[in-house]
């Protein structure tokens, strides 16, 4: 059980969220229950929505983008984002399980892509300390100042709805996956 109110449909959502949710709902065909719950705060949800937006119009592939939510939701130890990435990365992104199982180890089969999830996962380990080689072999990969900026984005992005997802113990609504042992 979360551990705070998620709303059961839009209606139930505070008013300023509804046309949020409603595009959520436009968008992807319902309304998961990481968005739901977030739209307790409208000024939350919205902010994630508008970066999330933003994002997806950079230049990272949206493989590479889902291998970085993967790497992420599995350092932070959120099982809700494991399982919405597991979903996306292999129905959206058409990623295989071995390469999510690598994805969710920090790395990729991909070699620019392994670059830019090792240096995502760096950033998540280190706090975003990184060294000059981490980053420079993310520079070294192919990756130009805005994708590099992109990759801290993503980490960041994600970062928010793992913390959002743990704390309030959202309800998972995509298939269950497998504890990384047994990936």
């Amino acid at each position: 059980m979360s551990r705070i109110n998620t709303p059961k449909n839009i209606q139930e959502a505070p008013a300023a969220a509804q046309p949020l949710l409603e595009a959520v709902n436009k968008q992807l065909g319902s309304v998961p229950n990481l968005f739901r719950i977030t739209s307790n705060s409208p000024h939350t949800l919205e902010g994630y929505l508008t970066l999330n937006g933003a994002l997806a119009k950079g230049t990272l592939p949206a493989a590479t983008r889902e291998r970085i939510a993967l790497a992420v939701a599995e350092i932070n130890g959120c099982d809700y984002c494991l399982a919405a990435h597991n979903y996306l990365g292999q129905n959206l992104a058409e990623l295989s399980r071995e390469e999510i199982s690598v994805n969710r180890r920090g790395s990729s089969l991909d070699a620019k892509a392994a670059a830019a999830v090792e240096f995502a996962a760096t950033l998540v380990k280190q706090r975003g300390k990184t060294s000059k080689t981490d980053f420079d072999a993310v520079r070294a990969a192919g990756y130009s100042d805005a994708q590099i900026i992109e990759v801290i984005g993503h980490v960041a992005l994600n970062t928010l709805t793992n913390y959002l997802n743990e704390t309030l113990q959202t309800i998972v609504d995509f298939p269950s996956i497998d504890a990384i042992s047994a990936a």
